[in-house]
């Protein structure tokens, strides 16, 4: 603390009261802070990082307001699938796109975090952001939900597993390989309803300033972007504490 009020009076203070001295004086302590900062100059970086500590306890602080406001769409939407512990004490929500190879490499420590602990609540909500493939894909999710939340998790860890292209056909081939009605998945990706709940979440992430995939929303705190297991559950537990 005392380094960074050093930092603030050099750059900040002392410039502001050298406004009325002469330009001899000026000069001088312009020098005197010049030559300071050489000899220190790990207090631009000390600076910096107490900067950066600030900006990122606002957005800490917004995102929190923000994720308080929209807990209704967040967690019931109606039609995102409600997994692990629906009475959960910590509600963890994941935006995934299944052409994302960072949520990919999520799935398993986010599959481990929901075995391992009894007590998160676990919503998946279908954001496709990588093209027509992204999007027919999680039109498929949606539509294996109506075949049961057992079907819907089994396709969404069939494709999250699958590497390679996710063309239409490709799509329908793995949900019948997992056991989904084929028939009636082409039937019901056709329902409209479909299409605009896929809208909804992108105006649900438009509003969290969420762009990518993944994006995680663990209690108050919204990650952008992966988490290793490790880290999921850090902040699980810190917001288990935190009650």
């Amino acid at each position: 603390m005392k380094r960074f009020f050093a930092v603030f009076l050099i750059l900040f203070a002392a410039p502001a009261l050298a406004q009325n001295l002469s330009s001899a004086d000026k000069d001088a302590i312009n020098a005197q802070i010049r030559a300071y900062i050489l000899e220190n100059p790990e207090i631009i970086v000390e600076a910096m990082q107490v900067l950066e500590q600030r900006e990122q306890n606002a957005q800490a602080n917004a995102d929190r307001d923000l994720v308080a406001s929209m807990r209704g769409p967040l967690e019931d939407d109606g039609y995102s699938l409600i997994a692990g512990n629906p009475d959960g004490d910590v509600t963890l929500i994941e935006f995934l796109d299944y052409r994302c190879g960072y949520c990919k490499q999520a799935h398993d420590g986010v599959k481990a975090l929901i075995a391992s602990d009894p007590n998160i609540k676990f919503i998946i909500k279908e954001f496709p952001i990588l093209g027509p493939e992204s999007t027919f894909a999680s039109r498929a999710a949606m539509a294996t939900l109506k075949q049961g939340a057992d079907a819907y998790l089994k396709f969404n860890d069939a494709m999250m597993r699958h590497r390679g292209n996710l063309d239409q056909s490709t799509v329908m081939r793995i949900a019948g390989e997992i056991g989904v009605d084929q028939a009636q998945l082409a039937e019901d990706i056709q329902d409209p309803q479909i299409a605009a709940n896929i809208r909804k979440t992108y105006s649900l992430a438009r509003r969290l300033d969420i762009s990518g995939t993944p994006a995680f929303i663990i209690g108050d705190t919204v990650v952008r972007g992966f988490l290793p297991y490790d880290s999921l559950k850090e902040i699980v537990e810190e917001q288990r504490e935190r009650g």
